[in-house]
């Protein structure tokens, strides 16, 4: 996937599908029964096992959800990390739970992992991916339409988003290029880089003097240098990953 929908909110109410859709798998599937859990204990078991799900989610939820506003990027290695970091999280969190007093079992962590863990990855890994793709059709729709205003009264700019190119800090002012009946036009607005990008989520910084719209990334010039549409920019080594991410 190359987009995240960030929303804490969905996220933990996926979390709660999780955990409920755990607790079914492990009350009625049972997947370690060895003859020795009574009816209270499964009860035990079946609850430890879903909320440990769900708080594994969660802290997903909050790890992808940082992740994405420092990079402003997201891709399928990010997407592949995330799952491993829930199912590290939930395996440790559930193997410890198994060998406490509540539960008391007797599986050495090699066997919980390939009796418990590998049959419910199984059947959960199809689920969380059809669920995290479902949580990018509900990302809001947004109006193209752009409003740009810095500091001043009159410092207002409106352009479609799919128009703008770049901004690039100009001392007290960052200046605005963008696209209008196919000319390069700009503007300056008294305002900060910082806030631009606070406002303006979707642009990657590639320089500490350079905002871009990566739909208008072309190219590479050479190793520091990336053509946009009719116009370059410098990249700065810190920021460089963020390009070659695009």
């Amino acid at each position: 996937m190359k987009q995240l929908n960030p929303s804490l909110k969905l996220h933990f109410l996926l979390g709660v599908f999780i955990s409920v859709w755990i607790f079914l798998f492990a009350f009625f599937i049972r997947p370690f029964e060895h003859g020795t859990m009574d009816f209270e204990k499964w009860v035990y078991v079946s609850i430890g096992f879903s909320f440990i799900a769900f708080t594994s989610y969660g802290i997903l939820a909050l790890v992808q959800k940082r992740i994405y506003q420092k990079t402003k990027i997201w891709n399928a290695k990010l997407e592949v990390f995330m799952l491993l970091l829930f199912y590290v999280l939930y395996t440790l969190g559930t193997y410890f739970y198994y060998k406490s007093p509540f539960v008391e079992g007797f599986y050495n962590f090699w066997t919980f992992f390939t009796e418990i863990i590998l049959i419910a990855a199984l059947i959960l890994t199809p689920i969380l991916i059809l669920l995290r793709i479902y949580a990018l059709k509900l990302l809001p729709k947004k109006s193209d339409l752009l409003t740009i205003k810095g500091e001043n009264k009159l410092d207002i700019l409106k352009i479609r988003q799919s128009s703008l190119i770049c901004i690039s800090n100009s001392q007290n002012y960052v200046e605005i290029f963008y696209i209008e009946n196919d000319e390069l036009r700009s503007k300056l607005i008294r305002s900060s880089l910082k806030n631009i990008q606070s406002n303006l989520e979707f642009l990657v910084q590639i320089h500490r003097s350079h905002l871009i719209n990566p739909v208008h990334f072309k190219a590479w010039k050479d190793t520091s240098t990336i053509e946009l549409t009719k116009m370059e920019l410098p990249v700065s080594k810190n920021y460089k990953e963020r390009v070659l991410a695009l």
